[in-house]
């Protein structure tokens, strides 16, 4: 079987950690693998780890929040390999401020933490018309666990947490009988590699010891592949807390 014989896997927010390691999973399996992230100055790094397993990867910088980029990058991997087979979107930011407990969450807040899922749902209504046509092809998104158990600390960010994953729960349910198939990795817990991982076991008088509560990519990709060839569930949970 060729590296193209199963198609594109468009893999947004790649970053060292979960993305790379849903990058490297899906290429094994014979997918070429289009990189998506706010800057492409990490993604010849990529590229090469990539192609040491004889994975084709290309790189396809743009901000998820900017419409415009977001739509522009999905247009050019759609131009030059013929259309997407899977996307995997996991986006997240290392700059922001750090999350307000519940009790001190405001709409503001609330707004900017929402950012980073309106671009799940224009990435879906981009690729999700081709797929259905075609009768082939899936989403899968991460989120956190806050989204299913309660985390007050986590504050904005446990109520965008939220609606990421109602929605992507809601849209396996739709499309039911399509032959397209939605997924969410619900995560709990640092991902090993990942930058906000590198944060903090780099920042321990701020942070204090994570000990063993990490979470390792590879696992999850496996998942995610398992949940993307199986279908037999729209969900999975990892938690570093159990």
């Amino acid at each position: 079987m060729s590296q193209t014989a199963r198609g594109t896997a468009v893999v947004i927010g790649v970053g060292p950690g979960l993305g790379l390691s849903v990058a490297h999973r899906f290429g094994r399996e014979g997918h070429t693998v289009a990189l998506v992230s706010r800057t492409g100055a990490r993604h010849a790094g990529y590229i090469a780890a990539l192609a040491e397993e004889g994975i084709e990867a290309a790189s396809f910088p743009a901000d998820v929040r900017d419409g415009d980029q977001l739509r522009s990058a999905l247009e050019a991997v759609t131009a030059r390999y013929g259309g997407i087979d899977l996307i995997y979107y996991g986006p997240g930011a290392i700059d922001g401020p750090r999350p307000r407990p519940i009790t001190e969450a405001d709409t503001a807040g609330v707004r900017e933490a929402m950012s980073w899922v309106y671009p799940a749902i224009d990435v879906t209504g981009t690729v999700l018309p081709g797929m259905i046509e075609r009768g082939a092809g899936g989403l899968l998104f991460a989120g956190g666990l806050s989204a299913a158990v309660p985390m007050p600390a986590l504050g904005d960010l446990a109520v965008s947490s939220a609606a990421l994953r109602n929605y992507v729960l809601t849209l396996n349910a739709g499309l039911a009988g399509t032959g397209v198939y939605a997924g969410m990795l619900t995560i709990g817990g640092l991902i090993e590699r990942g930058d906000i991982h590198q944060l903090v076991t780099s920042q321990p008088e701020q942070f204090g010891d994570v000990g063993d509560k990490t979470l390792n990519p590879d696992a999850i990709a496996d998942a995610a592949w398992q949940m993307y060839t199986t279908r037999d569930r729209a969900e999975t949970t990892f938690s570093a807390f159990a």
